[in-house]
């Protein structure tokens, strides 16, 4: 696949949705999630006990595409889940949910560090009971997500570009709006 061609809506629907996991499976409510840097960050999520290696990603962001991911995740979770709980002490926010998002019911509880401006990390641990199998995603999971900041977005980047490793790329306003071409190799 050439430099601009459009990858196929399968592959990505599903790098959409490890992304989206990222940011959804946060149960933290909007209100609850600090705002992140604006700029380019580096980002490693790895699931415990899967024999995949990590996935990598840089995502820039400005405030108004971070508090719009934000809302869109709280959102979603205020419609599917039964219990959304949150603690704040310092610079960590501890969280519980129980959610239905048509798979089951999935219960979460997670831990977020850092500050925002340099460097944070997810633990996220679920579990998902009902609902039907789904390919590649076992019942239990262990996620950790890394990200640190990593200087200004480059500049041919615009808000809300993710850059997987093996140079796809999307932007998640152009496929929240339905735009074609959302993501490119």
């Amino acid at each position: 696949m050439g430099l601009g061609a459009t990858i196929p809506k399968e592959s990505a629907m599903r790098l959409l949705a490890i992304f989206a996991l990222a940011i959804i499976a946060t149960p933290a409510t909007a209100q609850d999630m600090p705002a992140r840097k604006a700029g380019l960050w580096d980002m490693k999520m790895t699931f415990e006990g899967r024999n995949a290696p990590p996935q990598t990603m840089q995502h820039c962001i400005d405030a108004t595409t971070d508090k719009a991911m934000q809302d869109m995740s709280g959102g979603m979770q205020a419609e599917s889940c039964s219990k959304r709980e949150t603690k704040k002490a310092g610079n960590t926010l501890v969280f519980d949910s129980v959610c239905n998002f048509g798979t089951g019911t999935t219960t979460s509880h997670g831990v977020m560090s850092g500050d925002f401006n340099s460097a944070y990390t997810i633990k996220i641990n679920s579990k998902r009971e009902g609902g039907p199998a789904i390919p590649n995603m076992p019942a239990e999971t262990s996620m950790m997500i890394e990200a640190k900041w990593a200087g200004p977005c480059k500049a041919d980047q615009k808000p809300g570009d993710i850059m997987m490793a093996n140079g796809m790329k999307m932007n998640v306003n152009d496929m929240k709006r339905g735009a074609p071409g959302g993501m490119k190799k």
